[in-house]
């Protein structure tokens, strides 16, 4: 595997102190959320530290570059949902042969796993009771079959000017694996009130 190239750029040599998973999570954590005011972005590691803001596949994509910076493989993963509701891109990694995941989001759910899952579709099942609209109702239909290498990629995306589309796009269109056959989805029971309620918890308001 390739080792993470720009080791001297400046930006990044707060990642020097993000030594584990967990320390990566507390520092995406503090980054403002993007709520892309001005047009869907896609921006890269650099950009996204220069400006401290990130949705979340940009947020999973520092998390995937500090996890690199530090020798571990740099993945994305991305959980799909219902036409109804946005989907979501969290970075797995591995402890012990066990899977975890570092997540950037503005909610209260749908954040940091611990790294105690078997397969990724274990991984992945540990969001789906989180996921739901407003209305209770579940949305969480598939994700992608295995985590996307970023090391596949031309290695300057870290430091790009421009939006890295062609990761997010090759993530999406990667071979996607169902939640669970149609006919189990049909009839899921609707999130509860106080479920709701906390799920409309946020770190920050638009």
């Amino acid at each position: 595997m390739q080792t993470f190239p720009f080791k001297k750029h400046k930006e990044f040599t707060v990642f020097k102190k993000l030594n584990t998973p967990a320390k990566v999570q507390d520092f995406v954590n503090t980054l403002s959320v993007n709520f892309e005011k001005d047009g869907e972005t896609c921006n890269s590691p650099l950009y996204v530290l220069k400006n401290k803001s990130a949705h979340c596949f940009e947020g999973a994509l520092v998390a995937a570059a500090t996890l690199w910076y530090h020798g571990r493989p740099p993945l994305l993963l991305d959980l799909e949902t219902g036409l109804n509701d946005e989907s979501h891109v969290i970075a797995p990694f591995k402890e012990n042969g066990l899977w975890g995941a570092i997540s950037t989001t503005n909610h209260a759910v749908l954040r940091y796993r611990e790294p105690i899952h078997k397969t990724i579709r274990e991984l992945v099942l540990s969001y789906f009771h989180e996921y739901f609209l407003d209305t209770g109702i579940k949305t969480l239909k598939s994700f992608s079959t295995k985590p996307l290498d970023l090391t596949l990629f031309d290695d300057e995306w870290p430091i790009a000017e421009y939006p890295v589309w062609g990761i997010h796009d090759t993530l999406v269109d990667a071979p996607h694996s169902p939640i669970a056959p149609e006919k189990a989805l049909k009839n899921l029971r609707r999130a509860d009130l106080i479920e709701i309620q906390a799920g409309k918890l946020t770190v920050e308001k638009k």
